[in-house]
This record gives structure tokens, sequence and C-alpha cells, in this order.
């Protein structure tokens, strides 16, 4: 598999992810008539017109990459994903929001990366590169909770609707909601960001966990904080949960968000 036309394809779906608004946010978008409605529709088309960034914090990048045993590319898939990130932010008029040093001196890279990359080995002879572009303001209301192995799932939706209750205003809300449950503490947050891929209209498969994300979608909405905060339309657009097997002493819980806008991406390439 060639690494020009790896990195053609996501330079392209890393500008569509900032430039176009998710059509099935667009949808949400259209149906609101609260406050600054009217401003809200006319960014999606400025955007889409003007070739600008939706939202002026470019953010993170964060890649998972699930990479089938048989595909063989002629260059690193980290080294490929950083110059699609790298060319895409400086051939448009998009923020460089990555610093070097994260303590001392946070002197920004000037390009955008590193990005965040997951590589996950699995069986097959397909790529499967899906992203994030998150922005500070949903990146800071990530969460992991350590919580009681003997922890019942009243406390496990508590502990997520008072996050929600007491600081989804921050981040631009409506939000899409994504929880990793179980694996380690790293595990589950990762598990919440790779949830955070997903569409909107996507439910897990197990149909427990389905209808977990169907009571939390109901009561988060119930907290009525609204489109940014504003208590009018939805305050959540989605939840879905990521869940792993666990130590039988523990029971960690992730919680990360994503602003309204959902900029994700994702391509799927076949080594034949």
């Amino acid at each position: 598999m060639e690494s020009v036309s790896i990195k053609r394809k996501l330079k392209k779906a890393i500008v569509e992810a900032n430039v176009f608004m998710n059509e099935e946010v667009r949808r949400v978008v259209e149906k609101y008539a609260g406050p600054f409605n009217e401003a809200l529709k006319e960014n999606i088309s400025v955007a889409q017109e003007e070739g600008l960034p939706l939202c002026q914090d470019t953010g993170m990048l964060e890649f998972f990459v699930f990479q089938g045993h048989n595909v063989r590319i002629d260059q690193p898939i980290e080294s490929i994903i950083n110059e699609a990130v790298e060319e895409a932010y400086l051939e448009n008029p998009f923020r460089f929001s990555i610093v070097s040093d994260p303590l001392f001196s946070r002197k920004n890279t000037g390009n955008n990366v590193p990005a965040v990359i997951h590589v996950m080995p699995v069986e097959g002879n397909v790529l499967d590169i899906r992203f994030l572009v998150k922005g500070g303001g949903s990146e800071n209301l990530s969460r992991l909770y350590m919580l009681s192995p003997g922890a019942d799932i009243d406390e496990v939706k508590t502990r997520i609707i008072e996050h929600v209750k007491n600081n989804g205003a921050m981040a631009c809300p409506p939000l899409h909601v994504g929880i990793g449950v179980g694996g380690s503490s790293d595990k589950a947050m990762l598990l919440s960001k790779l949830a955070l891929t997903k569409d909107l209209h996507e439910r897990n498969a197990d149909p427990r966990y389905a209808r977990l994300e169907e009571e939390l979608l109901e009561e988060l909405n119930g907290l009525r904080i609204g489109f940014q905060g504003l208590g009018k339309g939805p305050t959540v657009l989605s939840v879905h949960i990521e869940w792993s097997p666990t130590h039988i002493a523990t029971l960690p819980l992730a919680v990360s968000v994503d602003c309204y806008l959902c900029r994700k991406g994702r391509i799927l390439l076949e080594d034949r």
C-alpha cells in the first residue's frame, strides 16, 4: 500500500472535517430555533463557501488506526499521518494548537503536529483510520473515575450525569458523549475517545449497553443545558459506550465529550 495514496486521502478527510459540518449535526442545527440560531447556521454556510474552519480552535488530532495483519505500507503509518496533518494545516487557514513542551516553554510547534496516534493490529487486509479533531474546551472535560467494583448501573449513570451537569456548558454543547468502561485506567480513556468516532445514530451491539446509551441520552437531555449552554435545544446529541473486560477488583469509568461540531473522519483502504 502506497504512503502517497494514504496521505492524500487523509489530508482530504482532515480538511473536510474542519470545514464541512457533519450532516447528522447539520440537521439538528437546522431544526434549532433558539438564541443565535441564525449565527450558527451562517457559520456553517460561510465555512463551506470560503473554505474556512467551522471553529477557530482547529484542535489536536487523535487517530485510531486498525491495521490488518496483511497490510504492508512503504512507510511507518505514524509518519504518514503526521505528514498529512502538517500539510493539511500549513496549506489551509487552520490554527496551530500544539505546544512542544506541556509544562515549561509551551512553545507552539507551528505545524499542529505531532498528532496523538493509536495503532491497533487486527486481522485481514484492510487499513481503517478514524480520527477526531479535538478542541481544547471539549478535551478539558475528559474524566476518569476508578469506581468500586461493586458499583451498580445507577452509580455509573450518576457520575456521568453529574459531570455533564456541572461542566457541560463549557464545551460548546450539545455534546457527543463517549464512555469507556472496563479495561485498565488508560484503556478506559482510550475506549471513551474511540466511542466518539461513531456516527450519532449508531448503537452498541450489546442490547444491554445500547439500552444504557438510550437511558443516558434521555437523562442528559433532561438537564436542559441546551445549545451553547443557553437552555434551548438538545444538551446531548448522542451517547456511545465502548467496554472491555477488567480486573475483578476494579471498575474504570472514563468520559470524553465532543463539542456540537463533532469533527471526525474515517478512511478505509484495502490492500489487494
